[in-house]
């Protein structure tokens, strides 16, 4: 009697290799002001900003809050970038996180 060829393995390795491919969570983010909620929010949003980047002054704050679409803050955490956020918006100013 001739004996049956054993069966070939299945693919099973293929599945598993795509299964545990998951996309990468984001640590990083840029922060972008995207303007304001509000006309009568713009000065606590402009006090809130001149916070956030203490580099700046008053005027600079206000020209960085009337030119908007601008980035706020590049390379910041995830906790950092959700406290960044809710502070602006709770102020009347509109944030984006890339």
């Amino acid at each position: 009697m001739p004996s049956a060829a054993p069966a070939a393995p299945a693919p099973a390795a293929d599945a598993e290799d795509a299964a545990e491919e998951k996309p990468k969570e984001k640590t990083l983010f840029t922060i972008k002001f995207t303007g304001l909620g509000v006309d009568t929010a713009k000065a606590k949003v402009i006090k809130e900003i001149k916070a956030i980047n203490s580099t700046m002054n008053l005027v600079e704050a206000k020209k960085f809050v009337e030119s908007a679409p601008q980035t706020l803050k590049e390379n910041a955490t995830k906790e950092d970038a959700e406290k960044i956020k809710a502070a602006i918006e709770a102020a009347g100013g509109k944030v984006e996180l890339a």
